[in-house]
């Protein structure tokens, strides 16, 4: 990964073999940001997309493969509660399956760079954003002080 930062804004360029998320959450790391949201672009060729399910309150996973197109990546770094960070992250993928175009989206687990990514991380300005459990659903949500 290189990244430069120009008026706050990061831009991060990813290389083969990094991956998505690990990525984003070191240069958080690095420039000491607390939270962020961040979108971006680019090929990869491993990705774990998730869905969640409400009845069961946990988290069905597919693994894609192959030359996949992160067409839409967006998501947000927060503090985890304990000191660390957290995110939370869907994408879209395009691929080619069987001569047909398909698409395969939802929570990101992770992705591997095949080619190269494009993220832009911007830091929330004049505060920060933590995670706290939403006791209806079992997941983490924004916790924004109320």
């Amino acid at each position: 990964m290189e990244y430069r930062t120009f008026n706050g804004i990061g831009y991060l360029r990813l290389d083969r073999g990094d991956g998505v998320i690990a990525s984003v959450l070191a240069y958080c790391r690095r420039e000491g940001i607390a939270s962020a949201t961040f979108s971006g672009l680019g090929g990869c060729d491993l990705a774990e997309v998730k869905t969640f399910d409400p009845e069961t309150r946990t988290y069905g996973s597919r693994t894609l493969s192959g030359m996949l197109e992160l067409a839409s990546l967006w998501g947000n770094v927060t503090g985890d509660g304990n000191g660390g960070l957290a995110q939370h992250t869907h994408a879209v993928f395009a691929y080619v399956e069987n001569g047909k175009h398909e698409t395969a989206g939802g929570h990101l687990g992770e992705a591997r760079v095949l080619i190269t990514a494009e993220i832009e991380v911007r830091p929330v300005v004049g505060g920060a954003i933590s995670r706290k459990a939403d006791p209806a659903w079992g997941t983490k949500v924004w916790d924004l002080g109320n």
